[in-house]
């Protein structure tokens, strides 16, 4: 009997199967630091338990990709261990906020299966929960990954491909966010003078500063999520793959991202929920990231009367600042594009 996990191939995969994922952790203020450290976040509510409880958190919460990235790492070895690429993301909701201390475990469900008409690989699609120790949903999220198949002749019994929102509801944005004093919110402290009010829709935000990404900065992060991927830190293997070097991890790139919108964004205090993601192209050790962000949508939302929410999208390039926006050029996209993001973000009123 076989000891080991090779990773699942894309014909193990079955409709409608439920997959319960390995290792519950535990994050830590240890983690946050951790975090800190590799991506620089500045936002108040989660940099100061002292700002944050003064806006109506019981303290600062977890960053809310530090989350999303724990959650993710336990779905690696039973969803992408052979995957050849992470797709797309759709229907991303952050439901409740997530203090240091809590316990983190996920579970999967398989959605959606298409084989490529190669038959080399398929398309797996997934909606993963991420819960706390007593259960509560805090995260879900879908994603769909192209996953080499062991057999290429194997039989796929069932295929489907599920129909996703194009973008969450405003009115599930927040759900289970506690009542905030959006007049204690500190604007000087927060370091940004903008609420929700001051952002119009179609304003384009170039967020200026760059971040060079070290080999062992994207390799203490995979590994701080548990994210066992192959290519992500087997550097031996990586020498087959068509880019002979180690990719670094596409929610590595979100966090950078994130990171650089502070400066424009600095009072989207939290990501409430994701609409659409793409890892347009990859990303290696020596690359420089930067970002610009443009409002999609300013949404009230439903009996909040001190936050409201912004859908962003936000563009991450590499190797070339974004002074110019860099996007779509005819067919494609401009060759430095490597992250295309649509989310909501909250704000204070």
């Amino acid at each position: 009997m076989m000891k080991t996990n090779p990773g699942r191939f894309f014909e193990d995969f079955r409709l409608g199967e439920t997959i319960r994922h390995a290792t519950p952790r535990t994050v830590t203020t240890g983690d946050v630091a951790l975090y800190t450290a590799l991506y620089g976040p500045r936002f108040a509510v989660q940099s100061s338990d002292a700002f944050a409880s003064a806006f109506g958190y019981a303290r600062a919460p977890l960053d809310d990709l530090l989350v999303f990235h724990v959650v993710f790492g336990k779905t690696v070895p039973d969803i992408s261990l052979n995957a050849v690429a992470n797709l797309g993301y759709a229907e991303g909701r952050f439901l409740r906020p997530v203090y240091p201390g809590e316990t983190l475990n996920t579970v999967s469900e398989v959605i959606g299966l298409k084989e490529s008409s190669n038959r080399q690989t398929g398309v797996v699609y997934v909606r993963s929960t991420g819960t706390d120790a007593a259960g509560q949903a805090v995260l879900s999220y879908c994603r769909w990954v192209l996953v080499r198949k062991r057999d290429p002749e194997a039989v796929i019994v069932a295929e489907a491909v599920p129909t996703l929102a194009k973008a969450v509801a405003p009115e599930e944005l927040a759900a289970a966010l506690p009542p905030l004093d959006a007049a204690a919110y500190d604007l000087g402290l927060a370091g940004s003078p903008h609420r929700l009010g001051d952002y119009a829709v179609g304003e384009r935000i170039d967020h200026v500063d760059g971040m060079t990404v070290e080999e062992a900065e994207h390799q203490i992060a995979t590994r701080l999520f548990q994210n066992t991927a192959k290519v992500h830190f087997d550097g031996f293997a990586a020498k087959d793959t068509r880019f002979g070097k180690r990719l670094i991890y596409g929610g590595h790139v979100i966090s950078l991202a994130r990171a650089l919108s502070f400066n424009g964004l600095g009072n989207a205090f939290s990501i409430a929920g994701i609409n659409a993601g793409r890892h347009v192209a990859p990303l290696f050790a020596g690359d420089t990231v930067y970002a610009w962000s443009e409002v999609l949508a300013v949404a009230e939302l439903p009996g909040r009367d001190d936050v409201g929410a912004l859908r962003l999208r936000t563009v991450a390039t590499k190797n070339q600042p974004c002074a110019a926006y860099p996007d779509k050029a005819g067919e494609g996209y401009d060759p430095a594009v490597i992250l295309d993001l649509d989310y909501w973000a909250l704000m204070p009123r």
